[in-house]
C-alpha cells in the first residue's frame, strides 16, 4: 500500500509540476499588456496559454508514460456530444433557477441591459469560448488524470473528497471570494465528480461547468466567485443579507446555492445512466 501510495505520490506530482512549468513559461512569453486588457479575447489568451494547453500537454505525457491514450482520462464517452449538451442545458436552467430564487425573495436586482444588439451576441459568443476552456482545464486538472491516479490507490469517493477540497481552496484567490463561496464550489467539485461517477467522462461536468460560469458572468452579470467580467448582458446588484444574496462573491456565495447543487445531484441520477464499459479508473 505504502510502495503504491509513493508510486502514485511521483505520477501526480509530475504532472503538476509540468502543468506548472508549462504555465510558467506560457505567462513568460505572453506580452503583459495581453493579460492586462479586460474582455474576453485577452481572458482566451491567458486561459488557453497558461493554463487549457498546460493541462491537456501534461495529460498526454502522462498518457505516453502510462502506455495509455490522453483520451482515457475521462474524455472517452460513446456520448460526448450528448453529455456536453446536456451538461451545458442543466448548467443554465440550475443557475437560472438560482438567480429566480434571489430575485423572487428581493435579494438580486436587475438594472436592465448592459449591452444590446450585435455587441451582445459577439460577446455572449467570445465569452462562451473562454468558459468552454475554463471548463476544460479545471475538469480535465482535477478530474481527469489526478481523479484517476489517485483513484488507484485509495479509491474514487475518498479522491473526490480530497480534489473537491482543493478545488474549493484555490478559489481562496479569488478577489471578493468569501467562506461560503469556497464551500460551494467544493461542493459543485463533488457534483462533478458524481457525473464522472455515472458516465465514466467528464463531458457533463465540461458542460455543466461552461454554462454555470456563462450565465453567471455573461448573461445575468453577476459576480463569479467574486469576480465580473467585462461586457456582460445584464446589469444587476445584491441586496440584503450577504449570507442570502451571495454578496461580492455572487450566488455561489448566497446559502440558496445548496439547493441548485442538489437539484443537479438529483438530474444527474435521473438523467445519466452509467456506462459498464467506460471505467473511472
Amino acid at each position: 500500500m505504502r510502495k503504491n501510495l509513493l508510486r502514485v505520490g511521483w505520477r501526480a506530482g509530475l504532472f503538476v509540476g509540468i502543468v506548472i512549468a508549462l504555465a510558467f513559461l506560457a505567462a513568460r512569453l505572453i506580452h503583459p499588456t495581453v493579460s492586462a486588457v479586460p474582455g474576453p479575447r485577452s481572458f482566451i489568451v491567458a486561459e488557453l496559454a497558461t493554463f487549457c494547453l498546460p493541462v491537456i500537454v501534461a495529460t498526454w505525457i502522462m498518457g505516453r508514460i502510462e502506455h495509455r491514450s490522453g483520451w482515457s482520462y475521462g474524455l472517452t464517452d460513446r456520448q460526448p456530444y450528448g453529455h456536453f449538451a446536456w451538461g451545458a442545458f442543466w448548467g443554465f436552467i440550475s443557475l437560472s433557477g438560482l438567480v429566480g430564487v434571489l430575485v423572487l425573495t428581493g435579494h438580486l436586482a436587475f438594472d436592465g441591459f448592459a449591452i444590446t444588439g450585435g455587441m451582445a451576441v459577439r460577446f455572449a459568443f467570445e465569452w462562451g469560448i473562454a468558459f468552454l476552456l475554463v471548463g476544460v482545464a479545471e475538469e480535465m486538472a482535477l478530474r481527469g488524470y489526478l481523479q484517476q491516479v489517485f483513484t488507484r490507490a485509495i479509491g474514487f469517493w475518498p479522491t473526490a473528497i480530497l480534489l473537491s477540497v482543493g478545488f474549493g481552496a484555490l478559489h481562496l484567490g479569488n478577489a471578493g471570494e468569501g467562506v461560503f463561496g469556497v464551500v460551494t464550489a467544493g461542493l459543485a467539485g463533488l457534483v462533478f465528480c458524481y457525473s464522472l461517477w455515472r458516465t465514466g467522462s467528464l463531458w457533463w461536468a465540461i458542460g455543466n461547468h461552461m454554462s454555470w460560469d456563462w450565465a453567471q458572468s455573461y448573461f445575468y452579470g453577476v459576480p463569479d466567485s467574486g469576480s465580473m467580467v467585462a461586457r456582460h448582458l445584464f446589469a444587476s446588484h445584491p441586496t440584503g443579507a450577504t449570507w442570502l444574496s451571495g454578496g461580492t462573491v455572487g450566488p455561489e456565495g448566497s446559502v440558496f446555492a445548496i439547493g441548485a447543487l442538489l437539484a443537479d445531484v438529483i438530474i444527474i441520477r435521473l438523467t445519466l445512466r452509467p456506462d459498464p464499459d467506460v471505467s473511472v479508473q
